[in-house]
């Protein structure tokens, strides 16, 4: 009886502690951040969920966040409670400046901020020891002895294997113009890139481009995933066949060791590389291989797809543009469209000099990257820590317990820094500083653009390791193409026509159109209908058939 009457007691005292302790985690303990008003139960889910709502439901996350930054006053930060959904906020950076103090390496952080646990439902796809998500000194041991197969020089070398894949894509383009049929970009380019990693990462052929029947398991377990991310921990069968393929290059290992022994400079894929100083294949580094593959094939695939696809739509719609592209081309190549007269010129001596020449495609590249990044990067600390960051007002803010995402979508598209003209397709604002490497892209004389507020490879000692490899294949295939295709967008994103049956041209510079092309997540941001169009022939590439 007396332990009833304790128990009723303590009911009351109990509820008071409950309701304090929740108070506190909604109203107090991360006051100092700019939010959206917070419901004591739900925090800020049921605000989100009317954002939610009032637009395109399946649009990306990145255009969400965009939509409350803007709410809240375009806060250089702000703060997304959503707790019990998740254990820790979320705290949107929004700012270039606060996303470099993130990024960068400092003395308590010589690798800058750990990756967030919010990078944990990535494991079944890329291994528990990715390059992706690895933290501190396995992270160093892990880039270091990849790096070297993502050299630009060594990159360089692979140049016919590239271009070699690429062809298949020019042909089944050409077969698309001779019939008018309406196609997704989006699986012809995965189907290329898919191919190119492949070839390039562990000189495999996985026949992507050849059709469903011919095409390798693991390009269809890849596709199962893209369409099906949210199950993800389901997909009990995507490790086998990386895992056999790491086996395969354990058979090859005492063949590769005896090779270099001899002085053998033949290219090499990187997971060779990667072993090339490697006296014996253990069991953990066959693992952490195995994972690396998964990575590389995962990312090295879909971020260089998208890229392309947001190119050539853009390209397709900005005729100054794509004017402006072409002219420099045919400065370059000659006047003669055909893919094969641009493929003799790269693989001809000094032909890595004429890739250096694209300044005007690598401002494309660089521009629809800036618009479309196809992921951002998401860091935490545990409370405690001591990790801070100034704010642009001078003001200090605490980021312990908070997971942290560089939004490149918002920071890329910042009115301080791009003007009037950020959500606007203009290559131009990056001529005079058109590299596209994170380790050398320094500021233009002019001060114009800082470093810093172009990241769509992230930045810090934590950049991907294969963006350069992404740059490679974005100009050679778009220097291949541009000459000798014209798009059309089909559906969402098509070009508006007068009553002439001609495209609308504003004061942009652009055609306008009948309706917005955006990105939906499917791990990576991607084109919600898989960049449907039709392809047509130039007419200078029609005279030489």
């Amino acid at each position: 009886m007396l332990t009833s009457i304790l128990v009723v007691a303590a009911i009351p005292a109990i509820a008071i502690y409950l309701y304090q302790k929740l108070y506190y985690l909604r109203f107090q303990q991360y006051a100092a951040w700019p939010q959206l008003q917070p419901s004591l139960l739900w925090g800020h889910l049921k605000a989100m969920n009317e954002f939610i709502e009032s637009g395109v439901k399946q649009r990306h996350v990145d255009i969400l966040f965009r939509e409350i930054k803007e709410h809240l006053g375009n806060p250089p930060v702000y703060l997304l409670d959503v707790r019990p959904a998740q254990s820790y906020p979320i705290g949107i950076l929004c700012n270039h400046e606060v996303a470099e103090q993130v990024s960068r390496a400092t003395k308590a952080l010589p690798y800058s901020m750990d990756k967030s646990p919010t990078m944990d439902f990535m494991e079944p796809l890329t291994g528990p020891s990715s390059v992706l998500t690895s933290q501190g000194e396995e992270w160093k041991a892990l880039r270091r002895r990849f790096n070297p197969g993502f050299a630009p020089q060594h990159l360089l070398t692979l140049l016919p294997c590239i271009l070699d894949r690429s062809w298949h894509f020019f042909e089944i383009l050409d077969r698309y113009a001779a019939s008018g049929e309406v196609f997704s970009l989006d699986e012809l380019c995965i189907n290329l890139t898919f191919d190119i990693i492949g070839a390039v990462t562990m000189d495999e052929d996985f026949r992507a481009q050849a059709g469903p029947e011919a095409q390798s398991e693991i390009v269809k377990l890849y596709r199962a995933i893209n369409l099906s991310y949210r199950h993800i921990p389901t997909m009990a069968n995507v490790s086998s066949t990386p895992r056999a393929l790491a086996r395969s290059h354990q058979a090859k290992f005492a063949e590769l060791k005896e090779y270099s022994a001899k002085g053998g400079k033949k290219s090499r894929s990187v997971v060779s590389l990667s072993l090339q100083d490697t006296d014996e294949l253990t069991q953990r580094i066959l693992d952490q291989t195995c994972d690396q593959l998964k990575t590389f094939l995962f990312a090295g695939h879909d971020t260089t797809s998208i890229l392309l696809q947001w190119a050539f739509y853009e390209l397709s719609r900005t005729p100054r543009a794509l004017e402006s592209i072409r002219k420099e081309l045919d400065e370059i190549f000659g006047t003669d469209p055909s893919p094969s007269v641009v493929r003799d010129a790269l693989l001809a001596p000094g032909g890595e000099q004429l890739i250096q020449r694209m300044s005007y495609v690598s401002a494309v590249i660089k521009e629809t990257l800036r618009l479309y990044p196809p992921a951002g990067t998401s860091r935490y600390h545990p409370p405690g820590s001591g990790v801070n960051v100034q704010l642009p007002d001078g003001s200090s803010l605490s980021l312990d317990g908070v997971a942290v995402y560089n939004c490149a979508t918002i920071i890329q598209r910042d009115e301080a820094i791009y003007g009037e003209t950020k959500d606007d397709f203009i290559p131009e604002r990056w001529l005079g500083d058109t590299d596209t490497s994170m380790e050398t892209n320094v500021d233009t004389k002019t001060g114009k653009i800082p470093p810093s507020a172009w990241r769509p490879f992230e930045r810090g000692p934590r950049n991907c390791i294969g963006q350069e490899l992404a740059n490679l294949e974005a100009r050679v295939i778009l220097a291949c193409a541009v000459r000798r295709y014209d798009f059309t967008k089909i559906g969402l994103g098509e070009i508006e026509r007068d009553e002439k049956g001609q495209p609308i041209l504003n004061e942009k510079g652009q055609f306008e159109t009948a309706s917005q092309l955006y990105n939906i997540m499917q791990i990576t941001a991607k084109p919600v209908d898989g960049t449907r169009v039709r392809v047509q022939l130039t007419p200078e590439s029609a005279k030489t058939l």
